[in-house]
């Protein structure tokens, strides 16, 4: 129960915070930066739905409980890169535990969209939706926001703006990195939200993404 209370209240005081008033531009270039996008990437998404549909059948995307702005809980969508019902097998775990199992869940293509991060194309959807932006916080699952909340008691910051497709963290770090390192670079994105920030982690992380889709072409190939 004093979990449940602390956790509320962490929520309403991140409800509470004020927007800036550039939130308001960089919401801007969510939506046009995400249509673009799903535009552009069209293509590659028709060709990836084709492909797990030959190796590994229905359905062609992930749907997941995430926590958003404000504690929002949403569904975040991706291309499922794991077999049928691994979340209910790997749901009660995180952290490296999480890394390792997921490992064993791959299905056929699942390892290189993975790699490659194409599997979260369908994310441009929850960014025009407003559930998410491009850049910030990964979303978390629900049922472990009260605890990252209890032991890490910055955490709650998190919640101030909208989770990320991609971010500091991901950019600058792995998997692998801890919560906590994981925290210490979303907590500079939220401190500063500039414009320019925003941009360079926009183009980082497709210059990141080029790479390793033609990397992972290649090593499969071999």
């Amino acid at each position: 129960m004093t979990e449940d209370t602390l956790v509320r209240g962490y929520r309403d005081l991140a409800r509470e915070t004020p927007a800036r008033p550039r939130d308001a531009l960089l919401r801007v270039l969510d939506v046009f930066l995400s249509a673009l996008f799903l535009l552009l990437t069209a293509p590659v998404a028709a060709l990836i739905t084709l492909a797990l549909v030959t190796t590994s059948g229905f359905p062609i995307l992930y749907r997941g409980e995430r926590v958003g702005r404000g504690g929002h809980v949403f569904r975040m969508y991706k291309f499922r890169t794991l077999k049928p019902d691994a979340e209910s097998r790997l749901g009660p775990y995180l952290g490296d535990e999480l890394v390792r199992r997921t490992a064993e869940e791959f299905a056929p293509l699942g390892r290189w969209l993975k790699a490659s991060q194409l599997d979260e194309i369908p994310q441009f959807l929850n960014v025009l939706r407003g559930d998410m932006s491009l850049v910030g916080p990964r979303p978390i699952r629900p049922r472990f926001f009260a605890e990252l909340a209890h032991d890490l008691p910055a955490y709650w910051q998190r919640l101030i703006v909208r989770p990320g497709l991609t971010g500091l963290a991901q950019v600058r770090r792995g998997y692998e990195t801890s919560m906590a390192e994981k925290l210490a670079h979303d907590l500079e994105w939220i401190a500063d939200r500039s414009v320019r920030l925003y941009l360079r982690t926009v183009f980082a992380t497709g210059w990141r993404v080029m790479k390793q889709s033609l990397w992972g072409l290649v090593s499969r190939g071999d």
